[in-house]
């Protein structure tokens, strides 16, 4: 069973206003609210590769309710732990100028995160557990690491999309998959980068230091995976961009699962691109249909 984590998750609140003026009384044109939080994400994109997930974090309040209901409605497995404060919601504005009011989101108890830990009692070498995402502001900094450690030593394999410190702390586990964009590989090793190309030597230095796979998604551009002993390239598909957010959960989703049924690589790439671009293509994750659609046209490129 794939696992994902979701500590700090959201409920999106998406209004579009075609026209804003500050200050000003509007009607908004549409909305969208959706339960968020990048594991999430990666749990509902396996469903919709027809790939079981349980999803595991931390809800409460009537905003968690909403987050476990929803959840429930697209019939996918979740545990969060319960906790007293509530569960945050992100505002999204989209107008001429696209606006996110992001929460921090709640706090934890020492007694709230030791009923999570439990959880991972029953999960076993036989399972894969992803983690992505913020921490709960009240978590260590160290949090994740100590989740990995945890997972590390009993052997179990898992795949992470993290910040650049929390990153750097996971790669001597041998995670299956990172999924830095461009940018964070610039901040990661203190570059900027001209090209794409230069990105590169970079990438392949994830790898080095213990990744057994590395993504790292191009925006316009496309993206690269990087193996022990190849680098390929995705071009861009072409299309209208709808919503960004997700994209990057997509890819991890259609990579893990991929992998875990195939062990192949550029297939799983291949999944995770199809996967990445029909969610930047949709307004909100990408169903079944729209995947399958990208798919055929994902081409894969070997540099090295």
């Amino acid at each position: 069973m794939i696992y994902t984590i979701t500590l700090n998750p959201t409920i999106d609140y998406i209004v579009t206003v075609p026209q804003l003026t500050l200050g000003q009384s509007h009607h908004m044109q549409d909305e969208l609210i959706t339960p968020g939080g990048k594991g999430i994400m990666v749990s509902r994109v396996l469903k919709a590769l027809g790939i079981p997930s349980i999803a595991l974090g931390f809800r409460g309040g009537f905003t968690g309710d909403f987050v476990r209901e929803y959840m429930e409605e697209l019939n996918i497995l979740n545990q969060f732990t319960v906790i007293k404060e509530r569960t945050r919601i992100n505002l999204v504005l989209k107008s001429e100028q696209d606006t996110e009011i992001s929460d921090y989101g709640p706090s934890a108890t020492a007694e709230e995160v030791t009923r999570f830990m439990k959880g991972f009692e029953d999960i076993s070498t036989q399972d894969f557990v992803v983690m992505s995402g913020s921490k709960l502001p009240s978590m260590p900094k160290d949090f994740y690491e100590q989740l990995i450690r945890s997972l590390h030593e009993e052997g179990v394999p898992f795949a992470c999309d993290i910040t650049k410190d929390e990153l750097r702390n996971s790669l001597q586990y041998n995670p299956l998959v990172v999924k830095p964009n461009q940018k964070e590989v610039g901040e990661f090793f203190g570059r900027t980068f001209a090209t794409w190309q230069e990105v590169i030597p970079y990438g392949k230095q994830l790898v080095e230091l213990g990744a057994q796979h590395a993504i790292v998604s191009l925006g316009g551009d496309g993206a690269l995976l990087f193996t022990p002993n190849e680098v390929i390239y995705a071009p861009p598909l072409s299309g209208k961009v709808a919503n960004p957010v997700g994209a990057g959960d997509s890819m991890v989703a259609g990579f893990v699962g991929t992998f875990i049924r195939t062990g192949d690589a550029s297939e799983a790439f291949r999944v995770a691109v199809a996967a990445g671009t029909a969610t930047a293509f949709s307004p909100d994750i990408a169903t079944t249909e729209e995947i399958e659609a990208q798919l055929g046209r994902v081409v894969l490129e070997k540099i090295e």
